[in-house]
């Protein structure tokens, strides 16, 4: 969902492939600043799942797909509001379409 709304969706990730394994094959179909920001979405989308997660499991939230996605976009905001090159050029190219 969320490389999709950032107009990634060639990069998807891949039935059948870890999660390593599919980073290492969409990795290498973008370079410069795309790659940047689609490596910075992936570490904050799995820090932001692994703490959700971990809310689930020891404070008994519900799972919330949609809340999860919701973090990382803001997430994602805020850190090229900060100055996070890459990821700024990605929302960029995710604004192209609005």
């Amino acid at each position: 969902m969320v490389v999709q709304t950032y107009n990634l969706q060639t990069l998807a990730p891949l039935y059948g492939l870890s999660f390593f394994d599919w980073w290492m094959a969409a990795s290498t179909k973008v370079d410069g600043l795309v790659k940047k920001g689609f490596d910075s979405i992936l570490i904050l989308g799995t820090w932001t799942i692994w703490k959700h997660r971990n809310c689930c499991f020891f404070d008994g939230i519900t799972p919330d797909v949609y809340g999860v996605v919701s973090v990382i976009k803001e997430d994602l905001r805020q850190w090229s509001f900060a100055g996070a090159r890459g990821v700024s050029h990605v929302l960029a190219l995710g604004n192209q379409e609005d």
